[in-house]
């Protein structure tokens, strides 16, 4: 048998933080604060749509593109949210959650010595489209700052940039930091687009979950910038579906189609009767999304005040599901991936080490993230556990 049997454009890459984390819950019966998923049903009116879409035989294979009514809710979205004109036809695809979009887009827009400059922490999934395309990753730092924001430098950001690069990667809102990028920071990154003609994929699925009365700007909406972006979304934050796996991607006639070239040959079609039900989803009232924001940042805050109590350093996102914690402020010394290891035993909980983020660990080997999409009393039971572990005296000492 040849041992040479995995390809070599995944060397590094092993089974996913989150899935480790998720089983070392079950395994320890521990609160899971690791991945990033809900512990609760969304809208009723979503769910009723999905069961009445199977009931009248919405089982096989939807179009290629998309349901044309989930299609034609994603153009009323991105109309009534950003005020952005879409072509239901030629500027829109559904795809298998974002995560299929952003695959497609990566396989389907990259060579071989091509690079991708994009932000570090970096969500996993990105760096592995980018090897499986032959590319490169060129990480940009955001740094957590004293006010808990996260800041990058505009100059390191040009400096990354160089002949090769072909694409700019965004996230925003961010995860694992929940930093939401504001206007002057895409003007810069638009900028720089714009002088390097760079091709922008952004990632966007967080949109509808920024708090303190904060604003998503899609950098599409940006001078010049709809004609080399792609954007990307999913239902499954928004809606709390996100076994659905419904994504979609929007932007230019030949940026979707140099996505969809690579992504029929990904799962060519998925969740028909999820797709109308989506729909459904999209058309929902302000209502609706006002509390959806509203009771997250409501667990946010619950959360990030209970981990203070704890001692922790902790950085209160803008936006997403997650809240970071540097380990060091409750005198932890070791590396961020063993505390998580241990904290199982220590406090009953699971979290993630944010180096798991990084392509240079020592960036991230003091931070980890919890994910706070949980229910108040779950979150409730897991602060008691980590006060109970980790609130010191004021002559505590160091932990290891």
């Amino acid at each position: 048998m040849r041992t040479n049997i995995s390809t070599t454009k995944l060397a590094g890459f092993g089974t996913t933080i989150f899935a480790e984390m998720s089983e070392l819950a079950a395994r320890t019966g521990s609160i899971n604060l690791g991945q990033g998923f809900p512990d609760t049903d969304g809208p009723s009116e979503v769910l009723e749509a999905a069961v009445e879409a199977i009931r009248r035989g919405v089982n096989q294979y939807p179009p290629g593109l998309g349901d044309p009514d989930l299609r034609q809710a994603i153009v009323e979205h991105q109309r009534r949210w950003y005020g952005i004109e879409l072509d239901v036809d030629n500027e829109v695809l559904v795809t298998a959650g974002a995560t299929e979009a952003l695959a497609g887009a990566l396989l389907g827009m990259l060579d071989t010595g091509d690079e991708v400059v994009l932000f570090e922490p970096i969500y996993d999934s990105y760096r592995a489209g980018i090897a499986l395309a032959g590319a490169t990753p060129v990480p940009v730092l955001l740094t957590p700052q004293a006010d808990g924001r996260w800041h990058f430098d505009v100059s390191d950001l040009s400096a990354a940039v160089t002949d090769r690069t072909k694409i700019l990667l965004l996230n925003t809102p961010h995860n694992p930091t929940g930093k939401v990028f504001d206007r002057s920071e895409l003007e810069a990154i638009a900028q720089v687009a714009i002088d390097h003609d760079l091709i922008v994929v952004t990632d966007e699925v967080y949109e509808h979950l920024v708090f303190d009365g904060g604003e998503h700007i899609p950098l599409a909406t940006l001078p010049g910038m709809f004609e080399r972006t792609l954007t990307i979304s999913s239902g499954g934050k928004t809606f709390h579906t996100t076994g659905w796996k419904i994504g979609w991607m929007t932007g230019p006639a030949e940026l979707v189609k140099a996505a969809k070239l690579a992504k029929q040959f990904l799962t060519y079609v998925n969740g028909a009767p999820f797709q109308p039900a989506t729909a459904v989803g999209l058309r929902l009232g302000d209502d609706y999304f006002d509390g959806l924001v509203s009771d997250l940042q409501v667990a946010r805050d619950r959360l990030a005040d209970g981990l203070e109590r704890a001692g922790f350093t902790t950085y209160r996102p803008d936006a997403s599901y997650f809240v970071t914690v540097d380990v060091r402020s409750i005198g932890f010394t070791g590396d961020a991936t063993d505390f998580c290891r241990m904290l199982p035993e220590l406090a009953g909980v699971v979290a993630v080490p944010a180096s798991a983020f990084y392509m240079r660990p020592e960036h991230g080997s003091h931070l980890v993230r919890f994910a706070c999409c949980k229910r108040l009393d779950v979150i409730d039971a897991a602060v008691e556990q980590l006060v109970a572990a980790f609130a010191q005296p004021a002559d505590g000492g160091a932990m290891r």
